[in-house]
């Protein structure tokens, strides 16, 4: 007698709508307790199956698999490399290092790579990355993947999700960490650091070793801060207050050029000034592409406008938020030979489309966020330059950005909430937008609805609102000619967005 072992078909558009588990700006994120192993095993092999039917699995059979440190990432790790497994490749285990590290070793290598991480949000969520042999999936590999069946066996999983039979991924490699490492070491001159005094805030950063291991490379004396084994959810974009005053206090005791530091999964970074004062990551970018001689450059409409008025560049694409729609960008800049491209987020995350060469070192193009590229190119465009990172900021045309969001604030009422000044008739929605805000801002000269609602007002001050693509979070970005009026505006847009919520 033959026994079958049955098989269960998953739609992945209908496990997304039952499991809350989806695509946002970049990758699929969710609860962790959403994420179980049966969700998680499901997407990966989507994700595997795309690859093949698109011819894009290479002889190497290999997938690079990596995490952060947040609770669930072990568990989910396993899910994903069963699913490998299953699939007939082979999971390679990266171990727990940044998003950037195991994306360039699967650039480096040609190889699908797999990230386990939740990035900023909260402990109690996670996500999955998914890169191709060539770089990070964009949107239209996420509508592929999603509108995939899988077939599982109904003895992996329990009831509740859960793998009925442990997997074990093989141990730990370290080639693709010390690949990243030599990535940095290797392009920029030995001991070009020396002299200077930087703290790294290490918290829960996966990629808080490696900050620490590369500034020591070069040179510089390094004293490591805020090392935590408790997950701490650190968004660049929205700094926690505790985060300010450490920054301040540290930068007083210890007399520091700059600290640097990044969100969990070491894809966006963070970096201060000599005084402890965390830079915007938009005005990292601009410093950032400055510095490594970009002639191109690509990234999203809520970034600070800096960019344009500076006139370093030659030409600035303005996209959606989300890497997927920078790397576009970047790709369309290509096929038009343009040169020396690049993109950032006003997260501070740093994507290159070129190979980028100084002092006749070449640094291999990564089109995926990147932290590490950030604070290296800053402090070496300030000591080009003979200035702190302070004046080196005051260089640049003053405007300046400010952004925070409310929380528990559904995507579902976000998107409702805003309909009301997207209507598509601009007079209509002009004056929409003047009944919320006329009355502190003036008023509203033009609305750009590129990626959620984004306002200018007469006096050139802009608010722009937008759901987030990851959490239930609505986000408020305002820019101004001072730092004080740009936190006065996000402070008065806040008190009425609260008010969509009665």
């Amino acid at each position: 007698m033959t026994h079958t072992t049955s098989k269960q078909r998953i739609v992945i558009a209908d496990l997304m709508a039952q499991s809350g588990v989806g695509f946002g700006t970049s990758g699929a994120r969710g609860l962790a307790a959403d994420m179980t192993d049966r969700v998680c095993y499901a997407y990966t092999l989507a994700f595997l199956a795309y690859l093949q039917d698109a011819k894009l699995l290479p002889e190497d059979r290999r997938v690079a698999i990596a995490g952060d440190f947040r609770s669930s990432t072990p568990r989910i790790m396993a899910a994903v490399g069963m699913a490998v497994s299953d699939a007939g490749l082979v999971p390679f285990n990266c171990g727990f290092i940044p998003t950037p590290a195991v994306a360039l070793f699967g650039l480096q290598h040609g190889i699908p790579a797999i990230m386990v991480t939740g990035s900023h949000i909260p402990d109690d969520r996670n996500g999955i990355k998914f890169y191709k042999p060539e770089g990070e999936i964009l949107k239209a590999d996420e509508q592929a993947m999603t509108a995939r069946a899988v077939d599982i066996r109904s003895t992996l999983f329990d009831a509740n999700g859960n793998a009925t039979s442990p997997f074990h991924l093989p141990d730990e490699d370290s080639e693709a960490h010390d690949q990243y490492i030599r990535r940095y070491v290797d392009f920029l001159p030995a001991d070009c650091l020396r002299g200077k005094r930087i703290g790294v805030y290490q918290h829960s950063t996966v990629a808080r070793d490696i900050f620490a291991d590369v500034f020591a490379s070069l040179g510089a004396e390094v004293v490591c801060l805020g090392r935590s084994d408790t997950f701490i959810p650190v968004d660049t974009e929205a700094i926690r207050p505790e985060d300010v005053q450490l920054a301040k206090q540290w930068a007083a005791e210890y007399a520091f050029d700059c600290m640097v530091s990044a969100d969990g999964d070491g894809d966006r970074p963070l970096m201060s000034d000599e005084h402890g004062n965390w830079l915007r990551g938009d005005v990292a970018g601009i410093l950032c592409a400055r510095s490594l001689g970009a002639e191109n450059v690509a990234t999203p409409v809520s970034c600070n406008s800096a960019v344009e008025k500076c006139a370093w560049f030659d030409a600035v694409a303005r996209t959606r938020i989300g890497s997927p729609y920078v790397i576009e960008a970047m790709q369309k800049l290509a096929c038009k030979s343009a040169k020396n491209i690049v993109g950032y987020e006003a997260n501070g995350g740093f994507l290159t489309a070129s190979d980028i060469v100084l002092n006749g070192r070449m640094l291999s193009a990564l089109p995926t966020r990147d932290a590490m590229i950030v604070p290296l190119a800053i402090l070496l465009l300030a000591m080009q330059q003979n200035m702190s990172i302070s004046q080196l900021c005051a260089s640049l045309p003053q405007r300046f950005t400010a952004s925070d969001r409310i929380k528990d604030f559904p995507s579902e009422w976000s998107r409702q909430r805003l309909a009301a000044l997207n209507s598509g008739d601009a007079e209509k929605d002009k004056s929409a937008a003047e009944e919320l805000f006329g009355q502190a801002f003036g008023p509203v000269v033009d609305i750009d609805a590129t990626d959620g609602i984004r306002m200018t007002f007469a006096s050139g001050e802009i608010a722009h609102l937008r759901p987030s693509g990851n959490a239930p979070e609505l986000r408020c970005y305002n820019e101004a000619d001072s730092e004080a009026r740009a936190l006065e505006m996000n402070a008065i847009c806040l008190d009425v967005l609260r008010g969509w919520r009665q």
